[in-house]
């Protein structure tokens, strides 16, 4: 058998595009490389300049190219009897049948293979499949890629590994692959064939897996799971050397370990300031700027006294991203340097896990031969089950396609058997928390950190000692975790789980599982799924429809304009509802009744069903519909109190989008305040919490944070340090920020033309004279559209690539991969790009911040807060909205900065940091980068001077300098 590895270069993908250049790699089914074909092709159009510069292929180079037939004529007896291999093959196999028609061949309808499938299954954790990036990944050699003989051979290296990983897997698991693969797929045909090969060879499966329940694994049980110093676990030997010693003995490791080591100051400063907190039961703010080593800078400390004192610290980040950052990152490095064995978990919300009771209930009862992504997505999972040990979805690469799946197997309180289920010994989340238990440090998220009190703390382990790193964010994340939400597919996809549609749900999988049963009363219980809980079920979605359909009406009719990012927002006042609200609540009544009944009737079938039926099967698909109805009485209960709206310390508002009108519906209420909480859960019941992020201050004061924290007193009591760290970085050397004082600013909610496209030439002509990397960030969805339209063909012109966030992807993972493949690019942000983002080095020349980050006053909890302001006579724009605003600003202004070898600029259109009398709140809460502003004709020679070696030359063209350009601040 021989495998035909395809690639072509096109004109375009439409059907009247054309072939430019094919290459092909012949290979063996022992995967050796046999030979190759490859040739230009003369096209009948021209070849466009976009194609041109992806593949570097012009017309010249095809002028001389024999034409399509010629080429066809000598590749067509090569592909004979050979399985077509492609990255995505659809697209080549169909566009080269095309071209087959049109010179008078028959098509090829031999079988195809997908690399883009193997690697998906294969490989389930990687974060992308873009070939270039999948070469780089695997070792491959790809110079020139998007020329076709390359990007077919690249593509042979990646079809022999992924035949190669296949046979490396156990036969078990192979067996499960073959088994979910729709049978008509040549995907399925292929599998069988390594399976059977595997069949003949195979005499012992590999003690690398643990083998349970007809699944190859790698976790073993997790009672095996042992503490880190012998059988007294956390109160294991006492370290006898002092916190000095400690740190010189750490020290003393990474300078043997790293030869370019340097001590921070900043760091020890941080080691010193964390310690002495933490042994004296005090709380600590700690802001830390980037290249401080902040998660170092809390883990030693919080690792010696944990250890040294066998008490528990619970470390809380505000991202899942950051937890995998230590984990990948910190806790490896901490292993191989600290003096003593210790013990770091990871423990995330309950969702992240896989439960393995209802996996193997999915792949082992529903029918994956039918031609949806289900299969592939299990298949990658069975693969994936024998390389991890966490059962963590992070792991997965799923993109949308398989969201809708994990839903339905992953971990969750109410459909969990505990100790009853045949998994407990080997479930991921009861690993997780397990590990937490006996571990010194854990590191969870804000999200579990607030979950975990509204639970009352049964999910996080017993603690007396927090660090929150990027504490920035707690206020905001307290506020949604003791709020509420319900939005229109919180019931929908709900009842969706329940009842999807004629074969999928799991009140037909209950179904299904009682026909097996030999038992008197099946007929009657099937006749009550069927005539009575599918029916009402799918009358109860006309009632939400109609109620979400009237709550939508409401903001259709309150005259508040949509947002920024496109939502209309409407507060609500239970003292003062809008008209209207009658038929609101009797629409929220009839949800309310019907749901309720519906309730009681699924809650006594399953009782009688459950007295009477023993088989695991039925239990278990009782467990997962009991889950369910749960989560149905969550929902009607967290309905009726945002109907009621009578808690006076709530603010209760209705958010949509136009576009998808009632289905975009949220309906939210939150607390005003949460200073209060924090304290009652925290601050009062913690001996220390530390808390600590990069932007607390403003203007070098704690003032702000620890008001809306409610930290104010904690000082009095020395209870609380407030500690800022010099940075580590020269920034009066590395970073000058420009404001173009002739810069017109703009008033109303949306600026003109005019200013627009003075604005899109001014970063025009900044990027090309910086070649591309460059970020701007914007305040406005809207804006940032407008502005892409602009730049997009004249810096493509310049071979500049814009990307825009929520245009050429919404993921900013893949937005900042691309910006960081393609050197030459501008990439336009929003809202999440002001932080989290981290372009070091030469990727990231300029920042651009459009407009100071205010956010809307008109927000609901913004006018809440500011009319409590208010009512205590203190000005909400100077007490709370500067402050947010300054925050995010020194955030957005972190993207540029990364190490101590970047240099960069900071363009700040924003003339309101100069003229106003609040700017100096801005300008003066950055690190000390040197500050200048000039004309904005001026901006681009300035830069071309700051970005020249040093001692390389000056600019003094155009005379006196301080005619150009005025410092800002005598200090600066």
């Amino acid at each position: 058998m021989k495998y035909a590895i395809l690639d072509l270069e096109t004109t375009g993908h439409s059907a009247d595009d054309e072939i430019i250049q094919i290459g092909v790699v012949f290979v063996s089914h022992e995967l050796a490389i046999l030979d190759t074909y490859s040739s230009f092709v003369k096209p009948a159009i021209i070849i466009p300049s976009f194609i041109t510069g992806l593949t570097g292929i012009t017309n010249d180079t095809v002028k001389d190219a024999p034409p399509l037939h010629e080429v066809l004529k000598e590749l067509l007896p090569l592909l004979e009897d050979t399985v077509l291999v492609a990255h995505n093959v659809g697209f080549d196999a169909s566009f080269l049948n095309q071209a087959l028609e049109r010179c008078g061949y028959l098509p090829l309808n031999g079988r195809r293979l997908d690399t883009m499938d193997l690697l998906r299954i294969l490989f389930p954790s990687i974060t992308t499949y873009q070939l270039g990036a999948v070469a780089d990944l695997f070792g491959i050699s790809h110079e020139r890629q998007h020329q076709a003989d390359s990007d077919a051979m690249a593509t042979a290296e990646i079809f022999i590994r992924s035949v190669q990983k296949l046979r490396s897997l156990p036969l078990l698991t192979l067996q499960r692959l073959s088994a979910l693969i729709d049978t008509t797929k040549d995907l399925h045909w292929f599998l069988r064939l390594i399976e059977q090969e595997l069949e003949q060879t195979t005499v012992l499966e590999s003690a690398e897996y643990d083998y349970y329940r007809q699944f190859a694994l790698k976790a073993r049980e997790w009672s095996e799971e042992q503490p880190p110093r012998g059988e007294g676990g956390n109160e294991g030997p006492a370290i006898t050397m002092t916190f000095q010693e400690y740190l010189d003995s750490i020290k003393s490791a990474m300078m043997d370990k790293f030869a370019a080591y340097e001590e921070r100051e900043p760091q020890n400063m941080m080691f010193d300031e964390v310690y002495k907190a933490l042994s004296n039961d005090s709380h600590l703010l700690i802001e830390a700027g980037t290249g401080t080593g902040k998660s170092l800078g809390y883990l030693i400390p919080a690792l010696y006294h944990g250890v040294q004192s066998g008490s528990k610290v619970v470390v809380s980040t505000h991202t899942i991203n950051l937890q995998e950052q230590i984990r990948g990152r910190d806790v490896p490095l901490l292993e191989e340097v600290l003096p003593f064995p210790f013990r770091a978990a990871i423990f995330k919300g309950r969702g992240n896990y896989l439960c393995m009771r209802k996996f193997e209930s999915k792949v082992n009862t529903l029918d994956f031969a039918t031609p949806n992504d289900d299969g592939v997505t299990a298949s990658q999972m069975i693969v994936w089950l024998g390389e991890t040990e966490t059962g963590d979805q992070e792991e997965l690469n799923f993109g949308s396609r398989g969201a809708d799946f994990w839903q339905s197997v992953a971990s969750d309180a109410d459909s969990c058997l505990n100790r009853a289920c045949p998994w407990f010994k080997r479930c991921y989340y009861h690993r997780a928390k397990h590990e937490s238990n006996i571990a010194d440090v854990c590191i969870t998220n804000h999200s579990l950190l607030f979950t975990d009190v509204q639970s009352e703390h049964r999910l996080l382990p017993a603690y007396s000692h927090l660090v929150i790193d990027e504490a920035h964010h707690v206020e905001e994340t307290a506020s949604k975790h003791l709020g509420f939400n319900v939005n229109y597919y919180s019931f929908i996809n709900t009842s969706m789980h329940l009842f999807k549609d004629s074969r999928s749900g799991m009140l037909l999988n209950l179904r299904y599982r009682l026909q097996q049963e030999d038992d008197e009363r099946v007929n009657a219980w099937i006749e009550t799924i069927d005539a009575l809980l599918i029916p009402k079920l799918q009358n109860m979605k006309e009632y939400w429809d109609n109620l979400f359909e009237q709550l939508f009406g409401l903001i259709g009719t309150s005259g508040e304009g949509p947002g920024d990012n496109g939502a209309a927002v409407l507060r609500l006042q239970g003292s003062e509802p809008p008209e209207g609200w009658d038929d609101i609540a009797s629409c929220e009544e009839n949800v309310h009744t019907a749901l309720s009944m519906w309730l009681k009737d699924c809650e006594k079938l399953a009782s009688d069903i459950k007295e009477r039926i023993d088989d695991h099967g039925v239990q278990a698909a009782l467990t997962d519909l009991n889950g369910e109805l749960r989560n149905f009485a969550r929902i009607k209960d967290e309905l009726r109190i945002l109907a009621k709206m009578e808690q006076p310390d709530f603010v209760y508002w209705l958010e949509a989008s136009p576009v998808m009108r009632h289905r975009s519906l949220h309906f939210y209420a939150a607390p005003i305040q949460v200073s209060r909480q924090l304290q009652t859960y925290f601050f009062d019941a913690k001996d220390s919490v530390i808390m600590t992020s990069a932007t607390l201050t403003v203007q070098k004061s704690f003032q702000y944070v620890m008001e809306q924290l409610g930290l104010e007193g904690y000082e009095v009591q020395n209870r609380l340090q407030t500690v800022q760290l010099p940075s580590p970085f020269q920034y009066r050397q590395q970073a000058l920020v420009i404001v173009p004082r002739d810069f017109p600013p703009y008033k109303g909610a949306f600026p003109d033309s005019s200013y627009l496209e003075r604005l899109a030439r001014s970063i025009h002509d900044v990027a090309v004279e910086t070649g591309g990397k460059m970020l701007v960030l914007f305040t406005s969805y809207r804006m940032l559209r407008a502005v892409y339209e602009l730049l997009k063909d004249p810096l493509e012109a310049s071979g500049i690539q814009v990307l825009g966030q929520g245009i050429d992807s919404s993921n900013r993972t893949k937005l900042t991969r691309r910006f960081l493949q393609q050197a030459e690019s501008v990439l336009l942000g929003t809202s999440s790009f002001w932080e989290g983002v981290d372009i070091p080095g030469e990727a990231l020349t300029c920042l651009a911040i459009v407009r100071l980050p205010f956010q809307p006053p008109n927000h609901p909890v913004a006018e809440a807060k500011a009319e409590l302001l208010q009512r205590k006579k203190q000005n909400p724009f100077m007490k709370l909205s500067i402050p947010q605003a300054v925050i995010r600003f020194k955030q957005g202004f972190g993207r540029l900065v990364r190490t101590a070898h970047d240099k960069g600029i900071v363009i700040i259109y924003d003339t309101r940091v100069i003229e106003a009398y609040y700017g100096k709140h801005f300008l003066y809460s950055l690190p000390g980068p040197k500050m200048e502003t000039m004309f904005t004709a001026q901006i681009v020679p300035r830069i071309r001077e700051w970005l020249i070696p040093e001692n390389e030359g000056s600019y003094e063209e155009g005379g006196d300098r301080d005619e150009k350009r005025e410092n800002i601040g005598s200090s600066r």
